[in-house]
């Protein structure tokens, strides 16, 4: 990975007049607050964002006059992309959700695997349905065959489940069009596409690991069905789409997009040098498109994440809806309420979007630049700093928005491929993913569905993210090395 950086150069007259140290110290103190205003003061993390963004630049002397403009513009831009991805895909998995989607997939790889290997199934099934459902839903609607299968088996619980979760919390933090990736992918400029391939090309292998080492956990804690717990109900076989509707919903809008970035990469970047910056190779890639032929544009507009999500949302509402007797109406409550969820996500990534401006505005993104030329590795530092912002606050969407504001900043300065990024995707990913405890969301459905205490929950589920935190890491720095 290319690790050269450009120099300095300040970016307002207020911050030329501040030293390197006090703009590193700024941003020490910046993230301090930023955790202490989550932790101590439980404030959300939206506007804990903002008001540590609106500090930052008082202290680093931007005009106050300038401060609500600057917030504005961060918001904007950074929500331009990521609302439409996150919401379109929310409504994505409303559909999966509530067609009985994510059970039949379970169902149908638990018939090709057979009983004796259905951790591998539950593997698969988890790393397929999270990518168009968040973690915690997808958890929950997969739960009655989970809890089905353990009591066929008298094994325990964990054997299964750990599989299960531990694939969901991979493809969550490692593949796009999930908002994690998603949202730092597109800060970091990485097409999707590109993304999608080490997304997977990582996280598979990450969790093939994790499951293996689940199922020897699974071996040692014997954890039985938890009773009272309100889960979904297994449809009936009768009123479940096919197996192959749902895998072909599922993987329509990753084809897409796998297949527009191939046709931008492979014909039309050529004459295109090799020697350009990432933003001057878009430009000119770009610039080849407008004179493609109309069919190479057709596939490359279809090959837009936004563009494919929408096409595979409408294929899915036709086809787990409408075709199945959903109606209009329904159809309309079940969109409006998956972008509950998903609203939330949205403000987080917009804050994040205002803390990054804010730091190229008070001249500590140079500041970073200079102070990572060339002496550490850009993968590394996404990684030890998601892991601790993690960590601390626990949520993995506020470590990922967090590490990318600031490791973007130093990323800009560099000359790193499209590939050479989504390793720090990854890395960052990773450390989000990571040392999942009593302070993330995550740590307690896994404790409440799975019936453990709070030790058991720790012995298991947070040595496992941990492990999946490493090994994704320990993927994403080999292939920096290598690439």
């Amino acid at each position: 990975m290319a690790s050269m950086l450009s120099s300095f150069s300040p970016l307002l007259a207020q911050a030329s007049d501040h030293s390197l140290s006090f703009l590193l110290t700024l941003l020490g103190g910046a993230v301090a607050v930023l955790l202490i205003l989550i932790i101590v003061c439980r404030l959300q993390a939206f506007l804990a964002l903002l008001i540590v963004s609106a500090l930052t630049a008082i202290v680093a002397g931007v005009p106050l006059t300038d401060i609500p403009g600057i917030i504005q513009n961060g918001m904007g831009s950074n929500l331009g992309f990521i609302a439409v991805i996150i919401g379109i895909g929310a409504i994505f998995g409303a559909m999966l959700e509530h067609s009985g989607g994510a059970q039949r997939l379970a169902q149908g790889l638990l018939k090709i695997f057979g009983e004796k290997r259905a951790p591998w199934a539950m593997l698969l099934t988890g790393f397929i349905v999270s990518i168009p459902v968040f973690f915690d839903v997808g958890l929950v609607i997969v739960s009655s065959i989970l809890f089905s299968l353990t009591k066929k088996t008298g094994k325990s619980l964990l054997y299964f489940g750990l599989p299960l979760a531990a694939a969901m919390a991979t493809t969550h933090a490692f593949v796009p069009p999930t908002p994690g990736p998603a949202y730092v992918a597109y800060d970091l400029g990485v097409d999707m596409g590109t993304m999608i391939l080490v997304g997977i090309a990582i996280g598979l292998p990450t969790s093939i690991i994790a499951t293996i080492i689940g199922m020897k956990m699974g071996n040692k804690m014997f954890i039985p069905v938890p009773k009272a717990l309100d889960i979904v109900e297994e449809k009936e076989e009768k009123d479940l789409p096919s197996f192959g509707l749902v895998a072909g919903i599922i993987a329509l809008p990753i084809l897409l997009i796998l297949l527009g970035t191939g046709i931008e990469r492979f014909v039309l970047s050529r004459g295109i040098s090799e020697g350009l910056s990432l933003g001057d190779y878009n430009a000119a890639l770009a610039e080849n498109l407008r004179t493609a032929p109309i069919f190479y544009q057709v596939l490359t507009f279809c090959g837009k994440p936004m563009v494919a999500l929408m096409i595979g949302t409408i294929v899915a509402m036709l086809f787990l809806g409408i075709f199945r007797g959903v109606g209009r109406e329904k159809l309309l409550d079940l969109a409006t309420k998956s972008l509950g969820p998903a609203g939330i996500i949205i403000l987080i990534t917009g804050a994040g979007g205002v803390f990054k401006t804010i730091l190229k505005e008070t001249g500590i993104a140079d500041a970073l630049a200079t102070a990572f030329s060339g002496s550490f590795s850009l993968v590394v530092v996404a990684f030890l700093l998601a892991t601790v912002i993690r960590i601390a606050q626990g949520s993995a969407t506020v470590a990922m928005v967090t590490t990318s504001a600031i490791v973007g900043e130093i990323a800009a300065y560099g000359t790193y491929s499209a590939l050479d990024l989504a390793f720090v995707v990854i890395a960052i990913a990773s450390g989000a993913t990571a040392v999942s405890h009593v302070n993330d969301s995550g740590f307690w459905i896994v404790n409440r569905y799975y019936g453990m205490t709070v030790k058991d929950t720790l012995k298991s589920w947070t040595v496992l993210t941990t492990i999946i935190g490493l090994v994704g890491f320990g993927f994403a720095f080999i292939g920096s090395k290598i690439f």
